[in-house]
């Protein structure tokens, strides 16, 4: 083009969580049967949502109401309920006003990252969910910068790294926290949470904390909601939905609670200008909204939500039973969400080794695709993985971070199933480092 249209941070916008759905796609015409443990959505994965839910929504769509459009900031009955909800906690408090709905966290995360000056940076977790990391980046038009989460820690956040990441960056303006973690399954107890308030209240910074599966924690951890922990004096900003507790991915409906909005006027006026870019668009999706009270007060709801829950336990126990014991990988036992990060121990990867494949065009595809010396060596084994397998798994280094390993989720339904998934991925990982020239199984 005769002039230049790109923005100078349009390549840090990466999501290999769907980039390698287009992998998969191409290997299931050759044949491959695919099994898409890379997203997190349980639709999919064949969650079904209970029929007293489809009522709710379907006495609301008779309803002509939730067909218009909703005030900017979201329904006021729908942020009365979330403000109630939060203060019900006994920490921070809030009123309908701190409360913004959006078209889905996705939505609020391009806002409020987009909204800060370009110079302003947001230290964010390594390894990070991508669409937090890339959104930072992108808007700073620099690669992101991190604090190290730590899987031989409980993938707990380092301290002290986040401190120095701090002292020597005088640009960080905030800190994101994603808690239960994803991609790590992690839950922070009450004192990580307060000590990253701590960092914040002494270094004049913001906190954003992602709790979209606030509610989804499981064997005995219980996550403690920034509300909880922060005090009166760091301003906030929290970002919940329901796009994975109900689940209803599909509706795109998430919110943000501004906590401690008023302590710091600079602060507020960044606020305001993510109400301002949420007028531009009118407003977010109504009948979501609508609902949102309704199924959550439903007597039905809690028990939903516990059964999903205890499922999830039962799964990430079975995951971490089998991945435990192979050699050259370290797993933490996810407590959190429906996510598990393993990790290979640094040399355990290289770029010789393969898994066998049967059909010569599946073979020489992936062979196609990992020929370059510059991809990363555990995206070179997800791809045989997928490729030998049919099992679809996300490589750990796309998560902004130099670690090699991978995400996988606990979604699948049937129990039979996820065993064989665990199972063939356990052994699948034994061939794979087996099959180095290098290595000693090879000799």
């Amino acid at each position: 083009m005769r002039t230049d249209i790109l923005h100078i941070g349009a390549g840090e916008l990466n999501y290999e969580i769907r980039n390698i759905v287009g992998v998969g796609e191409k290997l299931q015409k050759m044949g491959v049967q695919v099994n898409w443990e890379n997203i997190g959505d349980p639709i999919a994965k064949g969650e079904q949502v209970p029929d007293w839910m489809k009522d709710i929504v379907a006495e609301a769509v008779h309803e002509d109401a939730t067909y218009g459009y909703s005030p900017t900031k979201g329904l006021l009955a729908a942020r009365e309920y979330v403000a109630a909800s939060t203060n019900s906690l006994g920490g921070a408090q809030i009123d309908a006003d701190d409360v913004i709905f959006f078209n889905g966290l996705g939505d609020a995360i391009s806002k409020v990252y987009g909204f800060l000056k370009p110079t302003a940076r947001v230290i964010v977790p390594t390894p990070s969910y991508t669409t937090h990391s890339s959104a930072e980046a992108a808007h700073a038009s620099d690669q992101p910068v991190t604090y190290i989460l730590d899987p031989n820690h409980l993938w707990y956040p380092d301290l002290e790294d986040i401190e120095n990441h701090i002292k020597y960056n005088p640009a960080v303006a905030g800190i994101l926290v994603i808690n239960p973690d994803n991609p790590t399954g992690a839950v922070y107890p009450a004192d990580v949470m307060r000590a990253i308030v701590e960092i914040c209240e002494k270094n004049d910074l913001f906190i954003i904390c992602d709790e979209i599966y606030q509610n989804m924690t499981y064997n005995g951890t219980v996550s403690a909601p920034l509300c909880t922990v922060i005090g009166n004096k760091v301003p906030a900003i929290c970002m919940r939905g329901i796009s994975k507790e109900m689940p209803w991915p599909g509706s795109r409906c998430g919110w943000i609670e501004v906590y401690n909005r008023r302590r710091d006027p600079m602060f507020a006026t960044y606020v305001q200008s993510i109400l301002n870019a949420k007028m531009l668009e009118v407003c977010s999706t109504t009948l979501p909204q609508a609902v949102l009270p309704r199924i959550k007060q439903h007597p039905q709801y809690k028990e939903h939500l516990q059964s999903r829950i205890k499922r999830y336990e039962r799964y990430s126990n079975l995951a971490y039973d089998t991945l435990k014991n192979v050699k050259g990988l370290l797993v933490n036992r996810s407590n959190g969400a429906f996510y598990m990060s393993a990790v290979f121990e640094e040399g355990v990867l290289n770029h010789q080794q393969t898994l066998p494949i049967a059909n010569d065009e599946v073979r020489e595809t992936v062979e196609q695709l990992v020929s370059g010396s510059n991809i990363q060596p555990d995206k070179r084994f997800v791809y045989y993985l997928l490729a030998a397998t049919g099992i679809c798994v996300v490589p750990l280094s796309s998560f902004a971070t130099e670690l090699h390993g991978f995400r996988v989720t606990l979604l699948e339904k049937n129990e039979e199933d996820f065993i064989e998934i665990f199972n063939t991925i356990a052994s699948g990982i034994r061939q794979y480092v087996a099959s180095s020239p290098t290595s000693p199984q090879h000799h």
